[in-house]
């Protein structure tokens, strides 16, 4: 699962890692070191421009809203539902399914948030059904310090109660597409606890690794199987994780000191 992660890279970063041909100052986005669902992010597209002649694709950093809401939907209330799309039936699923052939983006991030879950809560998880809070968090990256590039979908929706030429007349939003957690040892591991990503939950988000950029946003590739070649998980032992506050479980609290490491899980937690 991925249900909160920090971006705090400037969009003139971004650009130089990902090549970016197009994006717009006045959507620039502050250091986000909470970014929780509903919220407006960044995310990397291959598009032609609106308007253009050229119908050339062209490497843009857009501002999208995380929660998809499909095309179809009546309204998009369901958007803060549909943060997530799972890698073994994102080709099925009719909220996707249209976007994994036509809208793919790479969502940036430093890394992502994840709690501890006891046994049986993981059973829950797995079986899609309700469990208890989340205890301890800890914070996932690349071990290298490099960018987390989380495969993801990117889809519109027009709000026909609005006027053509109102500013929220159509909604982008976009979904990260999750996988099963690692079981291989972390590239680095907290000295109490987790030695695995699976250990700290059974699901993550998709890691796309710089070689597959390209070909994951390309808008010419169409064909579903050809698409979910390019799904598989990271190699493993890139990762490392390590606890943080338990402040990050407020999505009030925003700044670089969440992503402080803690010598140890907080007192009363999980790990």
């Amino acid at each position: 699962m991925c249900g909160r992660y920090a971006a705090s890279r400037r969009p003139e970063d971004l650009a130089g890692i990902f090549e970016i041909e197009k994006w717009e100052p006045e959507e620039a986005l502050a250091p986000d070191f909470n970014v929780a669902p509903t919220k407006e992010v960044y995310a990397v597209l291959d598009r032609p421009l609106k308007d253009a002649d050229d119908p050339k694709p062209v490497r843009q950093l857009r501002k999208l809203t995380w929660g998809l809401v499909p095309s179809w939907s009546k309204t998009p209330e369901g958007g803060a539902r549909m943060i997530n799309a799972r890698v073994e039936t994102v080709h099925e699923k009719p909220s996707f399914r249209r976007a994994l052939t036509a809208r793919r983006c790479v969502i940036p991030a430093d890394g992502y948030y994840e709690w501890v879950t006891g046994s049986q809560e993981r059973d829950l998880e797995v079986e899609g059904r309700k469990k208890r809070p989340r205890k301890q968090p800890y914070f996932v990256l690349p071990a290298d310090g490099s960018v987390f590039a989380m495969a993801g979908l990117y889809e519109f929706w027009r709000d026909k109660t609005l006027p053509d030429d109102h500013p929220r007349a159509w909604w982008v939003t976009c979904s990260v597409i999750t996988t099963e957690a690692e079981t291989t040892p972390l590239a680095v591991a907290p000295e109490q606890g987790p030695h695995a990503l699976a250990d700290i939950h059974p699901r993550m988000p998709l890691m796309l690794t710089p070689d597959r950029w390209d070909a994951w946003l390309d808008p010419a590739r169409t064909d579903v199987d050809d698409i979910r070649s390019l799904l598989e998980p990271p190699p493993a032992g890139m990762m490392r994780a390590y606890p943080v506050s338990t402040t990050v479980s407020n999505v009030r609290n925003n700044g670089p000191e969440l992503l402080k490491e803690l010598e140890g899980p907080e007192e009363g937690t999980l790990f």
